[in-house]
């Protein structure tokens, strides 16, 4: 039966074009061409991602934030109460004003300690700054290097000033080794986040992430056993020039620096608009839906990495939304703050005890609050 679906699977009609078979694309007189069993390397290297990470949020990242001074905030800490944490492990964080009463006969408590309770645990479950910056720096790492080495892969190439040229003798198209490196570095990178989001910093676009990273996985993986890569490079570079824009406002933002952070998203928000909404549907998906069928019927594969393409572009309408409000609170002179941000809580009697322990603090929040995109 595993035979049968795995020949089901391959079938020649559901990734090729009409008259073309997987024996078209066998390596031959020095051509070597894309093949599925490639992306066996990318789970090891995905293990080894988050190995290099690990390293690099360490002995780079944690060392950069002392550099920088980013500091954390005074966080009173919820006073142990079994009841109460009961409650807030098996039912809800978000306790009502009727549970709120109840819980406040059970525990001994008033109605007034045991909303500070809550507030100070679910306080106590939100991400550190130090642990905000790491991830940002992570990221900005990464996606700066991949977007230099993504630019380095196809500035050369005739596709990047012709987008006819994609489909150029399509499929029979041989790859590159820069093109194959590329490929299983940025798979890899993303099966990385895919296998660390349940302990990366939670976000309010949670499921819009894991959408977002297995839509990015299944679109390079297909890309490049159907022989869509030159498509394929162009899509990821161009995914990579606003991302680690992104993940450097948030590393200033961090570090209290709110100029320059402020200044960075102005460019990230231009830049991902550009790129994402008039790019990437206009030049990109209109040359991967409309040039193909000048040379061949739609088929399988076709309609399978368009749609998995609309899907991401939802994505971005999505975070374009977010990033807009943003915008415009920064132009009103309101303060911006990540709308996808799960904000700190703080209330009047916590304010007076911590000035009267600690001095003055600063309760303002942050303009952006640590979030992904590809857009994160």
């Amino acid at each position: 039966m595993f035979q049968t679906l795995y020949s089901y699977f391959w079938w020649e009609r559901l990734w090729l074009p009409a008259n073309l078979t997987w024996a078209d694309l066998e390596d031959r007189d020095g051509r070597v061409y894309a093949k599925a069993s490639d992306l066996y390397i990318t789970l090891p290297l995905a293990f080894l991602f988050l190995v290099v990470r690990h390293l690099f949020e360490t002995y780079v990242a944690t060392p950069l934030a002392g550099l920088l001074n980013v500091k954390e905030k005074v966080r009173l800490k919820a006073t142990p109460n079994a009841v109460l944490e009961k409650f807030y492990a098996a039912t809800s964080k978000h306790p009502k004003q009727a549970d709120v009463e109840m819980l406040s006969k059970k525990s001994g408590c008033t109605v007034r300690q045991v909303e500070r309770w809550f507030r100070r645990r679910r306080n106590q479950d939100r991400p550190s700054l130090l642990k905000k910056f790491r991830e940002a720096s992570w990221r900005f790492t990464f996606y700066l290097i991949a977007f230099i080495a993504g630019m380095a892969v196809i500035v050369d190439k005739p596709w990047f000033y012709d987008l006819r040229e994609v489909w150029k003798g399509y499929p029979i198209q041989s790859v590159l080794p820069s093109q194959y490196w590329y490929y299983m570095i940025e798979l890899s990178f993303y099966w990385s986040l895919l296998f660390s989001i349940a302990s990366d910093v939670k976000r309010k676009d949670f499921k819009e992430q894991i959408i977002h990273h297995v839509a990015t996985i299944i679109l390079i993986s297909f890309s490049w056993f159907a022989n869509y890569v030159r498509a394929g490079t162009l899509i990821m570079a161009l995914h990579d020039s606003s991302d680690y824009l992104l993940e450097s406002a948030k590393m200033f933002n961090y570090a209290g620096w709110r100029n320059t952070c402020n200044n960075i998203f102005i460019v990230f928000a231009a830049v991902f608009i550009i790129t994402r909404l008039v790019i990437l549907p206009f030049w990109i998906m209109h040359c991967t839906m409309v040039y193909p069928l000048d040379l061949y019927p739609a088929f399988f594969g076709y309609y399978f990495f368009n749609f998995m393409m609309v899907v991401l572009q939802s994505l971005h309408i999505f975070w374009a939304y977010l990033i807009i409000r943003m915008a415009q609170k920064f132009i009103t002179g309101k303060v911006v703050e990540d709308e996808r941000s799960d904000r700190e809580e703080t209330d009047n009697s916590e304010e007076e005890e911590e000035v009267a322990k600690n001095g003055p603090l600063s309760n303002g929040h942050p303009v952006l609050n640590n979030n992904h995109r590809k857009t994160d």
